[in-house]
């Protein structure tokens, strides 16, 4: 790549903004483009340095993204439902790549960012480390050779400031399970258990969620049958492996047809087709 990529991140101000933005500033192969915040927060007009309790950056923070999209290569995008959908349309509108890490979305949320990858690349992924998606997909190789004697059951483990649950890696090993068995996970899904449930139905895809501490990011994926059990784990110690999975996403998604992809094309367990969804 003989030009280096322009990045901007949105939601600076956030523990992942903050990370994907020393990550930046760390990597010869990109530049930072500009950084965001919502209207009325305190780093607005700000430099990003200072803001950061550093030295100046010469990149004032600013709430108008389309301005800074507009000279952007790629846009890094760990915020919130409503305003990552916001960012994908005038992700679309400057043809930035419009690589998504935020999760609970819903399904209108993920129609519009559907529309949206219509017009550029949008890579989205609720993981975007290495480790995590190759958990995935041997998640998904494992549920279609043990049979439904085996109950599958995701424990999920976060930091107590996380406001989704399940998460969504915990949701996309969910949805490797239940397509493993050739079924679509809101037809077996459990979410919640409480009071005199009865037992267990077979074939149910089951989710337990833990929130304590400083946890960046523990996942299991139980297989459990009488006498047996199959456990898949990925531990996470370091938040910078989601950083660097972005980052990577975003270098990747140059050049590359408007179409939604995921984690998969970008580590090339996937044929980069532009046909995710």
């Amino acid at each position: 790549m003989s030009e280096r990529t322009t990045v901007t991140v949105v939601g600076a101000a956030g523990r992942m903004g903050q990370m994907l933005i020393e990550t930046i500033l760390a990597d010869e192969r990109v530049v930072l483009a500009g950084a965001t915040e919502r209207p009325g927060h305190p780093w607005i007009g700000r430099d990003l340095g200072t803001c950061m309790g550093g030295s100046t950056h010469g990149i004032e923070v600013t709430d108008d993204p389309l301005e800074v999209f507009a000279r952007s290569h790629a846009i890094v995008d760990f915020t919130t439902p409503a305003s990552t959908v916001m960012h994908a349309e005038l992700a679309a509108q400057a043809r930035a790549v419009h690589v998504i890490g935020t999760t609970g979305l819903s399904a209108s949320d993920h129609e519009r960012i559907a529309a949206a990858a219509f017009h550029t690349p949008v890579i989205r992924a609720g993981n975007m480390s290495l480790g995590v998606n190759l958990l995935v997909q041997i998640t998904r190789q494992v549920a279609a050779a043990l049979d439904e004697d085996f109950d599958i059951e995701i424990v999920e483990t976060h930091h107590r400031h996380k406001i989704d649950a399940p998460s969504g890696t915990a949701l996309m090993l969910g949805e490797a399970a239940a397509d493993g068995r050739g079924r679509r996970l809101e037809d077996v899904e459990v979410r919640t258990r409480d009071g005199i449930t009865g037992p267990r139905r077979r074939g149910g895809v089951g989710f337990s969620v833990v929130r304590g501490g400083d946890v960046v990011g523990e996942h299991d994926v139980i297989f459990a049958a009488d006498g047996e059990r199959v456990v898949l784990r990925h531990l996470a110690s370091d938040r910078r492996i989601f950083a660097r999975g972005a980052l990577k996403a975003a270098l990747w998604g140059q050049g590359q047809p408007s179409g939604a992809y995921d984690m998969t094309h970008v580590l090339g367990l996937a044929e980069p087709d532009g046909a995710s969804d």
